[in-house]
């Protein structure tokens, strides 16, 4: 019988943390989001991507139930794992796992695994985007508007473009990662991530894109999300193995008055000196027609359901976070985007001049799938005509693949 190949990539899974902000009576990754822990969520997720040694880190008395949540998630790859002691703190932790590699290991990822629902596509990226100097992490676009704050008194706008928002796993290349925690075992300076530590040792660190799924279960509101987004995944699948297997065709409409903070945010693009919409996010009423359009196709819920008030983490999020999550939950379900047409009725803003770039946006968002977006107005009847808001009616199809 052949041996199968050493892998030369290793993935340290940390899980030592105490949760004390869930507060969910166990250490955060022995918590259970379903029928399984967020620690087995994770795990599935790494031994779904390419072959690695995966060292999970435990809270001491937990070894043992790490190690069978490493037996369930690896299959006929059990043999590829490994459980080892954490420390007192996060640092602790990565360097004890740092300790267990394999000779024959030169890349390691660090991941939380918090970080439950990261998708094994992510976890192969970051993978290969390590060379031989840098680090890699993935990042996803701030949507929120920012301010710094001193006290209670908000003292001046922060630009969001400069900022991302920095998930798990992260990549290094072995050596210097290694040269990086020795280095910093003699300080007291206690690093959030492990990127902060490899650039405090002088390496640059890149960003590739992350995932929306990729994101931190810390709370009991982060713990919700995680239950809604895999019951969402979980429940249609009995429901979609019909007899029909040919194109779905979904109805979406949305409508937003006037009133919102800033500029306008419509059809996936800013309109500078056009009233805002109100809402619970932008108020991009064209992409949340979209969304609504192609979950209803797919029989998957609605907007409500998935991005709604439940969810605050969608606060303020534009048209590309929702039309790429919206994108993310079909073909987690089985389906892809055929193509996509959507109509606003308003007198306002002037469109015709905006439409490729619009169509282009919204395309791109969902993956390339085509997107035609066309504006009317009412003739001055009803409120879109009295200029009161936005209304806005979307057909999508989907097909099962």
């Amino acid at each position: 019988m052949s041996m199968l190949p050493v892998p030369d990539t290793a993935i340290i899974v940390v899980a030592a943390g105490s949760g004390t902000r869930l507060n969910a009576g166990a250490p955060k990754a022995f918590v259970g989001i379903d029928s399984h822990s967020i620690l087995r969520h994770a795990l599935d997720g790494v031994f779904a991507a390419g072959p690695a040694q995966v060292i999970v880190v435990a809270p001491a008395g937990f070894e043992g139930d790490a190690e069978t949540e490493v037996r369930a998630a690896a299959g006929d790859r059990v043999d590829l794992g490994r459980v080892v002691t954490g420390g007192e703190n996060r640092q602790q932790s990565v360097a004890a796992g740092l300790k267990a590699l394999w000779g024959d290991v030169t890349r390691v990822l660090v991941h939380d695994a918090a970080r439950a629902l990261t998708p094994p596509e992510v976890i192969d990226a970051v993978a290969r985007a390590i060379d031989g100097e840098t680090g890699v992490i993935p990042t996803l676009p701030v949507v929120d508007t920012l301010k710094r704050v001193e006290g209670d008194a908000v003292i001046a706008p922060v630009d969001r473009s400069e900022l991302a928002a920095a998930q798990t796993p992260q990549g290094f290349p072995r050596a210097l990662l290694e040269a990086a925690y020795d280095a910093a075992s003699g300080s007291d300076v206690e690093y959030t991530d492990d990127a902060a530590l490899f650039a405090a040792a002088g390496h640059l660190v890149r960003q590739i894109p992350g995932s929306p799924s990729g994101f931190k279960i810390t709370t009991s509101a982060d713990l919700e999300r995680a239950r809604q987004l895999l019951a969402a995944v979980a429940i249609p699948a009995p429901d979609l193995a019909p007899t029909w297997t040919g194109p779905r065709v979904g109805l979406g409409t949305d409508v937003h008055a006037f009133g919102g903070d800033g500029n306008l945010w419509l059809a996936g693009l800013q309109w500078p000196g056009e009233p805002a919409l109100s809402g619970h996010s932008d108020g991009d009423a064209v992409a949340h027609a979209i969304v609504d359009a192609l979950l209803g196709a797919a029989g998957l819920g609605d907007i409500g359901e998935h991005f709604g008030t439940a969810h605050p983490e969608y606060a303020g999020a534009h048209a590309d976070v929702f039309l790429a999550r919206t994108r993310e939950i079909l073909a987690e379900a089985g389906f892809a985007i055929g193509n996509v047409s959507a109509q606003f009725q308003s007198n306002r803003p002037r469109f015709s001049t905006r439409r490729a770039e619009a169509e282009q946006v919204l395309s791109t968002a969902l993956g390339g799938a085509p997107v035609s977006v066309t504006a009317t107005t009412t003739d001055g009847l009803g409120f879109p005509g009295r200029g009161e808001g936005i209304a806005v009616t979307a057909v999508a199809m989907v097909h099962a693949v």
